[in-house]
């Protein structure tokens, strides 16, 4: 293995390790506190710093599959997920829309390829989910721009609550296909119904806030 090689596989996995750490010490504590603020920026930090080393690595030194698109649906989950907070009630802006053309320009450019390659290799399972994944979320951001202005006052949280989960969850998958030999796809595959569990019973107790505050003020 070449020097540049081993040093981009070191930043990558301890960007990976300590990405993950900081995530589910995130979703394990309270949220909206100082503390999550604090904590949600090192997360920012560290995903940029996984996903660019990754992106490298499929780019300089051996092309995976299944990697590539997880770089690209992790990388626009977590951003999409970021820009949420910020953009709150006022819904998506241009800077949004630049984001959604540019993810569906990688999937749409990677899409035949880590196809074809998948089918070579057994990974269809994975590489299909993930590009289904990557697809919602891009049809959900691009069906977002017509939504009622009102709608994104309440639909933040989830959009929130949905990217930045799956982004932490996509983590594992990847971490599961490289280290987890036995059992798969669906050694790989459990992490993401994992969190998409996770994720399901986040927007139940948003949503059962959420009512009890409406019945609060009538």
């Amino acid at each position: 293995m070449q020097p540049t090689h081993l040093l981009n596989v070191i930043i990558h996995v301890g960007c990976g390790i300590a990405a993950m750490a900081v995530g589910f010490i995130i979703l394990a504590g309270a949220k909206g506190t100082a503390r999550h603020r604090q904590l949600g920026r090192r997360f920012a930090w560290l995903t940029l710093g996984l996903c660019a080393s990754a992106a490298a690595g499929n780019v300089l030194f051996r092309f995976i599959p299944v990697f590539a698109i997880l770089t690209v649906l992790v990388l626009y989950q977590f951003a999409g997920g970021w820009r949420a907070v910020y953009t709150r009630e006022r819904g998506p802006a241009l800077v949004d829309a630049a984001m959604t053309a540019c993810a569906a320009t990688f999937a749409f450019a990677l899409a035949p390829i880590v196809m074809l390659a998948a089918r070579a290799d057994g990974s269809t399972a994975v590489v299909y989910s993930s590009l289904g994944a990557l697809a919602m979320v891009i049809g959900y951001d691009t069906c977002r721009w017509w939504f009622p202005a009102h709608w994104h006052a309440t639909l933040w949280r989830y959009e929130h609550v949905y990217k930045t989960v799956a982004s932490l969850f996509g983590m594992l998958s990847a971490a599961s296909g490289n280290l987890i030999r036995v059992g798969q796809p669906w050694s790989q595959l459990l992490p993401s119904a994992l969190g998409i569990a996770i994720i399901g019973w986040m927007f139940w107790r948003l949503w059962r806030g959420q009512r009890s505050a409406y019945r609060a003020m009538r």
